[in-house]
């Protein structure tokens, strides 16, 4: 799959899951299920409640999604 294929939307973190799940509130309202990707768990990044962040969504399944970038602020 190329990254023209993959979809990015940006959204709040409303709820914390085991397994570095997350769930993430979309700005259209919207939720999904988000983890976190491997290069934020390996530099040590941290999500918690309320911050905005980055996810990066297949065509095939927009129910689930990768975690790839957290919004400073």
């Amino acid at each position: 799959m190329s990254k023209e294929e993959k979809l990015f939307v940006d959204g709040t973190i409303t709820e914390a899951l085991p397994n570095r799940m997350f769930r993430v509130e979309m700005e259209n309202g919207q939720s999904l299920f988000g983890y976190l990707s491997g290069k934020m768990t390996k530099n040590y990044i941290r999500v918690t409640l309320g911050d905005k962040v980055r996810v990066e969504l297949s065509p095939y399944d927009l129910e689930r999604g990768r975690i790839v970038y957290r919004y400073k602020g």
